[in-house]
């Protein structure tokens, strides 16, 4: 990999604060690849999971789902390649071990790797370089508990590691280190008779990387955890024995400051932006999870463009073959993402293949455009728990 190309993308990943005067005040946090969809599944659907079916990678989106698994013990490891169509060697593995202790209560365990690939270094065009791997990772584990035989909540640890800083042998490039922690619930309707069909409720909730700051040393900025509130809903339409279709929605909003206006004068800060920008980087976290629902400088209409959506749907024939479609959309003003997926999944036995593609239909660029992404999962005891 070209080192110009890592260089830029790390400095894309470093958190900052945006001094532009217009209104696109877009929500930079550190380690932003926590809000990355790294399973195939979820990413099929839009980049969603916070109230769909359980799977082995409801780690990510809503632990409290596991209380709800057929499946005793399963195993998922999935693998999404990243800025696939400049690079090669960027990616996102995640490999996730759950367990359902009982018929309340359940555990699970994983890590999240991001892989910037390699950097080389060195003063000169003739020099031999040396060779640098920026990297973040985050460990999980969960428990979650069934308060009734609908409702579920979970706990979510996480400890996180960012190791982006470069070597440049004057200053010690240490990486960064902090916990965040998740809380989640997830509803789930016995199966109800309509007139031409039956069908299912869903819903699920959850708060995720609360936690401190991530500072790279003492001289330098701290960097809000991606703290992020997540809500959805979903129905199952069971037609026969064979065909369910699920239509799942979701909004997800960020829980960390809004950039405020920062006055400048000749491209500098002015005295009064300067104050601006202490006020905002000093924030307590904890604090900013409900200060964030009000900051906005442009007030509600600017925190409603602040709400991302996603519409989901998921076929499933025989409970062997599966289709997938879904679309994410987030404002112009925040980030511009907006990207149709679609995606498929396949049973066999006790293992779970499932793959995913997206398509942007934005004018920005997407980093996962042209990515096939997949996953596997080993579903150990299959059945054990009998879910009506």
């Amino acid at each position: 990999m070209k080192s110009i190309l890592v260089v830029l993308l790390a400095l894309v990943f470093m958190p900052r604060a945006s001094y532009a005067q217009d209104d696109r005040r877009v929500i930079t946090t550190g380690v932003p690849f926590l809000l990355i969809a790294a399973d195939a599944r979820s990413s099929g659907m839009g980049d969603q999971g916070v109230a769909t079916p359980v799977d082995a990678f409801s780690q990510q989106w809503n632990a409290a789902k596991y209380a709800f698994s057929e499946s005793k013990t399963g195993i998922g490891i999935a693998y999404t390649p990243y800025l696939r169509e400049l690079v090669n060697d960027v990616n996102i593995a995640n490999l996730t071990y759950f367990n359902r202790l009982n018929e309340r209560s359940a555990f699970a365990a994983s890590i999240r790797y991001f892989d910037l690939g390699e950097i080389e270094l060195r003063q000169t065009a003739d020099q031999v370089p040396s060779i640098a791997n920026p990297n973040e990772f985050a460990i999980d584990l969960s428990y979650s508990l069934r308060l009734s035989e609908e409702f579920s909540m979970a706990v979510t640890g996480r400890f996180i590691n960012s190791n982006l800083r470069i070597p440049t042998g004057i200053a010690e490039a240490d990486p960064a280190s902090t916990f965040g922690a998740d809380i989640s619930m997830f509803y789930r309707s016995e199966e109800k008779f309509y007139n031409d069909f039956n069908g299912r409720w869903r819903a699920g909730l959850a708060v995720s990387n609360i936690g401190p700051k991530l500072k790279y040393d003492d001289a330098g900025q701290e960097n809000f955890l991606p703290t992020n509130f997540k809500a959805g809903a979903g129905f199952d339409f069971i037609f026969d024995a064979a065909n369910t279709l699920g239509v799942h929605l979701e909004f997800n909003k960020l829980l960390v400051p809004t950039p405020p206006r920062f006055d400048t004068e000749n491209g500098q800060l002015t005295p009064e932006g300067q104050q601006a920008f202490l006020d905002y980087s000093s924030q307590n976290a904890i604090g900013a999870i409900f200060s964030s629902w009000t900051d906005a400088p442009d007030g509600l209409s600017e925190e409603l463009k602040e709400i991302t959506w996603a519409l989901g749907a998921e076929y499933w024939f025989e409970d062997s073959f599966a289709l997938r479609l879904g679309y994410f959309n987030e404002s112009q003003d925040k980030g511009f993402r907006k990207f149709l997926t679609i995606g498929s999944g396949f049973k066999y036995s006790a293992i779970d293949i499932d793959v995913s593609y997206l398509f942007s239909t934005s004018t920005v660029q997407n980093p996962l455009e042209g990515t096939l992404r997949f996953g596997l999962t080993f579903n150990i005891g299959d059945n054990t728990y009998i879910e009506y």
